[in-house]
């Protein structure tokens, strides 16, 4: 049996082994000092709300500034964990925000910044807790993600302003369709996007915006943007489009003088629509040999055998081809190390494989600022993994 020490006869030692373990300790106070922390929050924004208000609770004064309008709840990540369901007093008339929270939030900023690269990776907002469980102890709510996701509105409205420089070589453009909540119902709103190869190999997507459809008007307003953040087109030696009439249009009054690609592989879809199943292969094998040619002479020259073995059983597709044959050919001009990335939009295309992999998990948009978030987000990541490395035709120049 264990004898039990008198306290002059205790050592260190002795009252060494009383002391819980870190872990141990901090599981039995953590939640305590969160519990405290919460109501002596909830106590402070309740007295500057009165402050505010020039009121409290009940009282009829002629002088007040405005009148309560109830609470709602939010999560506050502090020096001691996330403190949850803290009641925030609402009132109308007032700003939402409160000082009593910045005295707290010795973490937000870190933690925000998690918050949003989990989200932007592609985790959905209701996923974002359990993933970070782990790391911060406690589920971060759905609501505190998408209020941390808001906070990318101001970084969006900063890239639409950026300054833009007018080192860039060629000029790839084009626009996907995302679904976004309207009024009435869901409707399909386009992003145009521009995406630009420089002097020195650069790639970089350069802007975007939404818009209601690929018309002119809508075009033109996107590309005098461009201009006027300074992409002025001194250099540009190519612009790559999918033949919009709208587009071309636009380019018409804002870069009248840089000639223009047709994306080969929009034409190439649209000529496949146009013949039957059983010839589709061999037909598109042949039109292949059309951009594959070393010069424009040579190009010229596969062109006809083409269109004389096809235009007898297919006139419609060759129509199609021969319609828009000269911007077809427009990169035989280029550098034959440039050739390959700009006789087609498939570099603007891999950009917006992303951000249909980044939207997958979202039936639709809740609204337009929502849809820039998500834009901005994929955007910026692809010109961050693009500033160490140069496009490799550059590269072989």
């Amino acid at each position: 049996m264990q004898s039990v020490k008198a306290l002059d006869e205790l050592t260190l030692a002795d009252l060494w082994q009383v002391v819980p373990h870190d872990e141990e300790f901090w599981e039995d106070t953590k939640p305590r000092l969160q519990t405290m922390l919460k109501h002596l929050m909830q106590g402070a924004l309740e007295e500057e709300l009165v402050t505010l208000l020039r009121a409290g609770k009940y009282r009829r004064v002629e002088w007040r500034r405005g009148y309560r309008n109830g609470f709602y709840e939010r999560d506050l990540v502090t020096q001691i964990g996330i403190v949850q369901g803290v009641r925030v007093p609402r009132a109308r008339g007032l700003p939402a925000d409160h000082a009593v929270f910045e005295r707290y939030q010795r973490r937000q900023a870190e933690v925000n910044q998690l918050i949003r690269d989990v989200f932007l990776r592609g985790v959905s907002t209701r996923e974002v807790g359990r993933v970070l469980e782990t790391m911060l102890g406690e589920r971060v709510s759905a609501a505190t993600v998408s209020r941390v996701a808001r906070s990318l509105d101001a970084e969006v409205q900063r890239f639409h302003r950026q300054p833009l420089t007018d080192a860039w070589r060629y000029l790839l453009l084009d626009g996907v369709y995302l679904r976004v909540k309207a009024a009435p119902k869901v409707r399909r709103r386009l992003v145009l996007c521009a995406f630009a190869i420089g002097l020195d190999g650069r790639r970089r997507l350069l802007g975007f915006r939404i818009a209601d459809s690929e018309s002119e008007a809508c075009w033109s307003a996107f590309l005098s943007d461009l201009q006027a953040r300074g992409l002025g087109g001194q250099h540009l030696k190519l612009v790559v489009t999918d033949g919009c009439a709208g587009l071309h249009a636009a380019l018409q009054a804002v870069y009248p003088y840089v000639p223009r690609q047709h994306c080969w592989a929009h034409k190439l879809r649209n000529v496949s629509n146009l013949l039957k199943r059983g010839h589709q292969a061999a037909c598109i094998a042949g039109a292949r040999r059309i951009y594959q040619a070393a010069t424009r002479r040579a190009a010229v020259a596969a062109y006809w055998d083409w269109a004389r073995r096809w235009r007898p059983q297919a006139p419609r597709a060759v129509a199609c081809l021969e319609r828009d044959l000269e911007d077809l050919l427009a990169h035989l001009a280029c550098p034959p190390h440039d050739r390959r990335a700009v006789r087609t939009t498939n570099a603007i295309e891999r950009c917006f494989r992303e951000v249909r992999r980044r939207t997958r998990p979202m039936s639709c948009f809740t609204n337009d600022a929502s849809c820039e978030r998500i834009i901005y987000a994929v955007v910026s990541h692809l010109n961050q993994s693009w500033e160490a490395r140069p496009a490799q035709s550059t590269q072989k120049a």
